[in-house]
């Protein structure tokens, strides 16, 4: 539901003139710093994520987080009423008075069933950490030491301005020298988060590490497997296995079939082509005899990725319905 934005008057300084009120532009303060402006960087989103200063104990820089991952190439669909051919709109609504101006909501925790403390906007911006605006590098550690569960979400950072960026090259030569990760906090999302920078060719990346509470327990997790030693002449054939299948990770030979397979389902949807169902796919079952499946996985060559356009998801008749 799209909704309607309004300015509120602001009261012209005149007094008593009798007039309706005004709208008058809010003067610059003359001893107001100025705005960093953000680098548009190819690839990158326009606005930044985050926006502050990264400090390495007195020396910092302005910065500006943009994120490192893009859904721009997904394929999203709207919730459509067939009988009209028109949108669905989702509508904010109370279950006692009926539709609701989004604009007039407030977040609430519940503390108990149907009881909720209510926060304003107001109330958010009384939390302030030095993390809101500032990311201080609290210490350096090897990257192999932090457990890949941990790892979350990249950020390109780089520097606002030409003026920060000297520091920044400081900073991130260094820390390429010496081959290694920085660990520091910023507040994002009304959330503290821990983040690992670490250099990437000229620049800096920035994960946002998870906490200990987001990530399960591993030896807990996974106390009820079997614990028996497998059989030494089959760990040797996996391992020839392993040998024949290895080889370079190459994103461009890794596509998402599924997604290629929906594109191509909606070119024939917007063609008028009639779609078939197609056969569920085999089930490959356990495999009663290991050793022999070994054996005949070994004389198997190495599969190669798929083309783009190789997907047998959907079947496609090209006769048009009528």
């Amino acid at each position: 539901m799209r909704e309607r934005l309004s300015s509120p008057a602001v009261e012209s300084p005149q007094p008593n003139s009798g007039n309706a009120k005004m709208a008058s532009p809010r003067r610059k303060e003359k001893d107001a710093a100025p705005k960093a402006r953000t680098r548009n960087l190819p690839g990158l989103s326009n606005r930044p994520a985050w926006q502050g200063h990264l400090r390495l104990s007195l020396v910092s820089c302005g910065i500006g987080l943009y994120k490192a991952t893009t859904t721009t190439s997904d394929i999203s669909f709207n919730l459509i009423n067939p009988e009209t051919g028109n949108r669905i709109r989702m509508v904010t609504t109370d279950p006692d008075t009926g539709p609701v101006e989004r604009s007039s909501l407030v977040k609430g925790y519940e503390v108990e069933k149907g009881n909720y403390v209510l926060f304003t906007s107001e109330d958010f911006e009384s939390v302030k950490l030095d993390t809101t605006k500032t990311l201080e590098i609290e210490r350096f550690v090897d990257a192999d030491t932090i457990d890949r569960l941990y790892w979350d979400e990249p950020y390109v950072l780089v520097p606002v301005d030409d003026g920060s960026a000297e520091a920044y090259a400081v900073i991130q030569q260094a820390m390429q020298q010496a081959n290694t990760v920085a660990l520091g906090r910023l507040v994002m999302h009304t959330r503290e988060r821990l983040v690992a920078i670490e250099p990437r060719e000229n620049g800096l990346i920035a994960t946002t590490l998870r906490t200990r509470d987001e990530v399960v327990n591993m030896a807990d997790a996974l106390s009820t497997l079997p614990s028996g030693k497998g059989d030494k002449q089959m760990i040797d054939i996996a391992r020839k296995i392993i040998d024949q299948k290895h080889g370079e990770f190459d994103p461009e030979g890794f596509t998402d079939r599924y997604e290629d397979a929906l594109r191509a389902l909606i070119e024939e949807k917007k063609r008028g082509h009639k779609i078939t169902k197609v056969a569920e796919p085999e089930d490959v079952g356990n495999v009663v005899d290991l050793m022999d499946a070994l054996r005949r996985s070994l004389g198997q060559k190495s599969a190669k990725p798929k083309a783009r356009n190789d997907s047998n998801v959907t079947n496609l008749s090209k006769k048009r319905s009528r």
